[in-house]
């Protein structure tokens, strides 16, 4: 989401008058041309910051070394249920013709349950994502007040760690197993923002990466309609979706990852 605050032109009108003197005729008079000099008062820079709830369904497929792929299919009450925390938010400074936009998702997630074997051992599982995305963006000019296009180019980092336990129900025995795998992307894109008028705005960003330099693709869709209550503060409403197809390694040493996180936004957001 990047509301914008757009600044009128400021226009100087010139005007010159000959001067006359006793002998002078209508007939004589001369009118100089009326220049009109319009110029356009720079726009401020703004600085937005947003805290937001990203509602995501995850759905997909991971596999481990040798073993085959295992689907994912969880919706985000499956996910809230064994949510342990999570920290969303990004921080946007823009003036119209420059656009640098710095975003935050970080949650961990954990569960166990009991297998349906001898001694009903019990298996834990601990999982933690951040993404991480900032760009840059230079607006396009379509000469439109009330739109603004960037035409972006960034990076965007992402780090899955997993944690899987194995406790004997019998005896003190446990077993651990860990993964941890990060990739960074180049990334490319847009982002428009259309004000409505002085409250609502449609605020949109999509990008794709990744190219097999991290991952072999990623990409992103984000649209927001928000309300601005006051100059200061505004909330929005909308849908985001990330996808990221990432491959390390080969054998036992293999990890492969194909996942859409995806549902419903909420925001709010300061301005300054």
């Amino acid at each position: 989401m990047l509301p914008v605050r757009l600044l009128p032109g400021a226009f100087l009108l010139l005007s010159f008058f000959p001067s006359f003197g006793p002998a002078t005729h209508a007939a004589d008079l001369t009118v100089e041309p009326v220049v009109v000099i319009e110029e356009s008062a720079p726009r401020q820079w703004e600085v937005q910051t947003t805290l937001y709830l990203w509602a995501t369904a995850l759905e997909g497929s991971i596999g481990i070394g040798n073993l085959p792929n295992a689907n994912i299919d969880a919706t985000f009450g499956d996910i809230l249920e064994n949510l342990d925390g999570a920290v969303m938010g990004n921080v946007a400074v823009s003036n119209g013709t420059w656009l640098l936009l710095a975003d935050l998702v970080w949650s961990k997630m954990s569960d166990q349950t009991n297998l349906n074997v001898l001694n009903s051992p019990t298996l834990k599982f601990e999982q933690s994502l951040l993404i991480a995305s900032a760009i840059g963006g230079y607006g396009l000019p379509f000469g439109i007040d009330a739109l603004d296009v960037y035409v972006t180019a960034g990076l965007r980092y992402q780090n899955l760690s997993a944690d899987t336990s194995l406790i004997s129900g019998t005896y003190p025995l446990e077993v651990n197993r860990s993964r941890t795998e990060d990739w960074l992307d180049p990334i490319v894109g847009v982002a428009v923002q259309y004000g409505f008028n002085d409250r609502w705005r449609l605020n949109g960003i999509a990008d794709i990466g990744g190219f097999g330099v991290g991952s072999q693709l990623t990409a992103q869709g984000f649209l927001t309609l928000s309300y601005n209550w006051t100059d200061h503060f505004s909330t929005a409403a909308g849908y985001r979706a990330i996808y990221t197809n990432y491959e390390s390694g080969s054998g036992s040493d293999r990890f492969d990852y194909e996942a859409t996180l995806h549902g419903p936004f909420l925001s709010a957001a300061f301005h300054f």
